[in-house]
């Protein structure tokens, strides 16, 4: 099973919420066999393998 990725770690980045979130859709458009989500528990935007039903 693949691990989740650290794609953004928000904390140390620096961007702003504009810069963030075109960041995070230019990911989505990226990489469309990842799931991009926000991890609460490591505050960074995580990329993980979609799994297929």
């Amino acid at each position: 099973m693949m691990r989740d990725v650290v794609m953004i770690p928000i904390e140390t980045c620096g961007f702003t919420l504009d810069q963030m979130m075109t960041c995070i859709k230019w990911m989505i458009r990226e990489f469309p066999d990842r799931e991009i989500f926000l991890d609460g528990d490591s505050y960074s935007i995580m990329g993980r393998r979609r799994v297929s039903a």
